[in-house]
């Protein structure tokens, strides 16, 4: 999502000598980075104009404007909007809770990646107990399936995979007449827009996918195989405390149901470590998803106290159990994934070059590098954006190698 809106931004800012940081509110870490990253900025350029855009500068803009780094803070509804870049005020920020309507994006094209990055919704109407972002996002609204036919049939033009993002995905629709789902949008690019080869979902709440949208998931061979779901914990008391919606046995049934339906799927997840109240054996039912719901591709978050969120307000757990406990949860994580990546190789998979002769993902997002090439095989069989049939040869440092096919 970040992406796409990035890529919006480049546009309009197209002949300007401006840099941009679009910051990030999910962790505490983030923030800091956020600000690390802004006094770099202006020691390595110090004459060019510095803005600071995206969550973190929606939620606390004058801490940003007060940084002495920074020359402007625009917020997240007015990052989008050529009015916002031209204005002299050095602050412009508004409620984002009173935004009500979003819109496609301008990029004209996402020149710098092989995959086209669409947002379809932005915000969110939940109120997960350790998460900041709403109030940096807004409350829930999405674009008209029209606009977004349109949007996406001139992508598929010069891209071959399309990702759908949004910050709360499978809410999409909810507030639009008629209230269409995730499922029926999906339904509609697939068959106005003949020409789009690869179709990829970002991150999904799994007690939102209903029977269409599971049916596309599994039985639609445009539809990547490739499910990221927001699981957070695999522990009902911990669930119940973050006020999620769904329940560790619901997590386990729809993997297996999406397993069963399309074996060569791959399941990601973002999983918390050391969320408040955490016992050690609230903690293991979490370690030990990891192996039941068989998750190849996770994002690791050890938990972070977001000022203002009910979670940080929580008896909290020790930051060096925290910090254990999350190290705990990637060495599972790495153990099934290497596992997983050793059981593909012998095996053909399809590729999106992503670097001239290097690299690129197959439909279930494995990551596989080719050899080194000669500048002619480069030209003549791997540009950028191309669709190539490999041979998964190997792992090497992590990642899977292949050869052309």
């Amino acid at each position: 999502m970040n992406i796409a809106e990035s890529e919006t931004i480049r546009t309009l800012l197209t002949g300007r000598d401006t840099v941009v940081v679009n910051s990030c509110a999910v962790t505490n870490e983030a923030v800091k980075a956020t600000r690390k990253a802004i006094r770099r900025v202006r020691r390595e350029r110090p004459g060019v104009e510095l803005v600071v855009t995206g969550c973190a500068a929606q939620i606390d803009p004058a801490g940003f404007a007060a940084m002495p780094e920074v020359d402007r803070v625009i917020g997240n509804a007015e990052k989008l909007s050529a009015e916002a870049w031209i204005s002299d005020s050095p602050v412009v920020v508004q409620d984002i809770m009173q935004v009500r309507e979003t819109a496609p994006h301008l990029a004209a094209s996402f020149s710098t990646h092989a995959r086209a990055f669409v947002e379809v919704q932005n915000g969110c109407d939940h109120r997960c107990t350790f998460c900041a972002i709403p109030y940096g996002r807004g409350n829930s609204r999405s674009v008209p399936a029209g606009a977004l036919i349109d949007r996406i049939a001139m992508l598929a033009e010069s891209h071959a995979e399309v990702v759908l993002t949004g910050v709360d995905l499978t809410s999409y629709g909810h507030d639009l007449p008629g209230q269409p789902n995730l499922g029926a949008l999906v339904e509609r690019i697939l068959r106005y827009v003949p020409a789009l080869r690869r179709l990829r979902l970002s991150s999904l709440d799994g007690i939102e996918i209903d029977h269409r949208l599971f049916a596309l998931l599994t039985q639609e061979a445009r539809v990547m195989p490739h499910v990221h779901l927001s699981l957070q914990a695999g522990d009902d008391m911990v669930l119940k405390r973050m006020k999620r919606r769904h329940s560790r046995v619901e997590s386990v049934a729809l993997v297996e149901r999406l397993k069963r339906a399309r074996p060569e799927i791959a399941i990601g997840a973002d999983l918390i470590a050391g969320f408040p109240t955490e016992t050690k054996a609230m903690f293991e039912n979490t370690r030990a998803l990891i192996a039941e719901c068989n998750l190849v591709h996770t994002h690791i978050f050890p938990f972070s106290p977001r000022d203002g969120t009910p979670a940080a307000k929580m008896p909290q757990v020790a930051s060096e159990v925290v910090k254990a406990r999350a190290a705990l949860l990637r060495e599972a994580a790495t153990s099934r994934r290497d596992a997983w990546l050793a059981s593909l190789i012998g095996t053909e998979q399809t590729i999106l070059i992503e670097r001239p002769g290097d690299r690129g993902h197959a439909p279930n997002f494995a990551e596989i590098r080719l050899p080194p090439t000669t500048p002619d095989q480069v030209r003549g069989r791997t540009e950028v954006g191309e669709i190539v049939r490999v041979r998964v040869t190997g792992i090497e440092n992590n990642k899977l190698t292949g050869t052309i096919a």
